[in-house]
């Protein structure tokens, strides 16, 4: 191991301690550690942007076939919270049509992150919404 991966380690581990120390599950802090599903898709069908009322502001970014959700990504600008929703709604609605992924709730990401601290629930809220606005417009222009 070399000293900038070392370091890299360091880092992550602080950070997993003070997510953890925060009231932040397992998942939820893989989650923001790895950031599966951050990024853009260059030839994406649909994108869509949101700013929360915290300031927090994320992108979505849609590729469909045949109606299906076949790949997702999120940009976000915010905290572990908004970025662990994110990550996890993208699980939650890859391989979906676009009728299953509208029924997404607040609840359904909130099962999968298992914990978050209370003043980051609207951060789930968060991503619902922007996937909300994002396939409004997509069946809109179809």
């Amino acid at each position: 191991m070399n000293q900038h991966q070392s370091s890299d380690s360091a880092s992550a581990a602080a950070v997993h301690k003070m997510l953890s120390e925060s009231g932040y599950s397992e998942k939820a802090i893989s989650y923001f550690i790895e950031k599966p599903y951050m990024g853009a898709i260059a030839d994406a069908d649909q994108t869509s942007q949101m700013t929360g009322t915290c300031g927090d502001t994320m992108g979505v970014y849609l590729k469909f076939e045949n109606g299906v959700i076949q790949d997702a990504r999120y940009e976000v600008m915010g905290c572990a919270g908004a970025i662990s929703a994110a990550m996890a709604a993208v699980d939650l609605i890859k391989g979906k049509t676009i009728e299953e992924a509208r029924k997404l709730n607040d609840g359904d990401i909130f099962r999968v992150l298992q914990e978050i601290p209370a003043q980051k629930h609207h951060c789930i809220q968060l991503a619902v919404k922007t996937l909300q606005k994002a396939l409004d417009e997509y069946t809109s222009t179809k």
